[in-house]
């Protein structure tokens, strides 16, 4: 174990080498580049959603509670995104707009 800064990180014996091979992987692989093209935006876009209003810091103590914090939180987040879409409640029945082309 390697301690910085109040962390702990293991130490992988082959942890060099397998960045490595994982570097040269992506800067050869054009399937590769492609998924990491195709998911890079998205991604960023929801981790902006999930940490922005100073939400940056875990609020409680405990794995349960942020845990429970987190769920609430994405499911929030994905609900105003629907809404956004189009998600309306009619006779008690969701329905989302049609996409517009």
């Amino acid at each position: 174990m390697h301690q910085s800064q109040g962390r702990t990180h293991p130490d992988h014996p082959h942890h060099h080498d397998l960045q490595t091979a994982a570097h040269r992987q992506a800067a050869t692989d054009p399937d590769w580049q492609a998924g990491y093209r195709r998911w890079r935006s998205p991604v960023e876009r929801a981790v902006v959603w999930l940490v922005q209003a100073g939400n940056r810091r875990l609020r409680y103590c405990g794995t349960i509670s942020n845990t429970t914090w987190l769920h609430t939180r994405a499911a929030a987040l994905n609900l105003r995104r629907l809404i956004n879409l189009g998600l309306t409640r009619t006779s008690g029945i969701w329905q989302l707009a049609p996409a517009s082309t």
